[in-house]
């Protein structure tokens, strides 16, 4: 029988959220999702948003990440999840779709605001809420994370200019791909170019 966690405005929802991933999560994995729950709710006091549901999805935003690829791919599929090319070709990077439904079905998530920003963590997408563009931030500047580019300057930005941090971050990452040869979802480019003409 599967358990079912509603999320509401209480640390005890929390609390049942923290143990749900304890148990799904490797040790890295999880201190990783506490860092993100953390810092979202840390940006979130900073710029006014709601400090549970920052809490929440960043507990959720890599609740399928302990997933195999096959069954990444077999969720999406199954439930008619669009699959692009890169996904298909790179199925890791479905963990944030499949997280989204999982967070849905599994752990009763019904916040479509919360849904978005596990979906779009790693992509990011035009017009991010709020809430999307603190855990897409969150993800990438936790107290855990140590080697990403320009890490101590986003820290700093993402406190002070939540776009900048964000637009940095993209640029970052789009770079570190091109570099490296890795494959460049399209939605991570077409989220560079919106932001990038909003601060313009």
């Amino acid at each position: 029988m599967k358990r079912v966690f509603t999320v509401k405005k209480t640390n005890n929802s929390l609390k049942k959220l923290r143990k749900a991933m304890e148990k799904v999560q490797d040790g890295d994995r999880y201190e990783h999702t506490l860092g993100v729950e953390y810092t979202a709710a840390a940006l979130a006091m900073r710029y006014g948003g709601n400090v549970c549901d920052a809490q929440a999805a960043g507990l959720l935003h890599d609740c399928a990440k302990c997933l195999s690829d096959k069954k990444r791919l077999k969720i999406c599929e199954k439930h008619h999840i669009p699959i692009s090319k890169v996904e298909r070709k790179n199925p890791f990077l479905l963990h944030a779709k499949a997280g989204a439904y999982l967070a849905r079905k599994k752990y009763g998530v019904k916040n479509q605001d919360i849904l978005n920003a596990i979906q779009n963590h790693t992509t990011g997408r035009k017009e991010m809420s709020l809430l999307e563009k603190i855990v897409f931030v969150a993800d990438y500047i936790e107290p855990g994370r140590k080697h990403a580019p320009n890490l101590a300057e986003i820290r700093k930005m993402a406190f002070l200019d939540l776009d900048g941090a964000l637009l940095k971050i993209l640029e970052d990452t789009l770079s570190y791909l091109e570099i490296s040869g890795g494959d460049i979802d399209p939605m991570t480019e077409e989220t560079r170019k919106y932001y990038s003409k909003k601060k313009q």
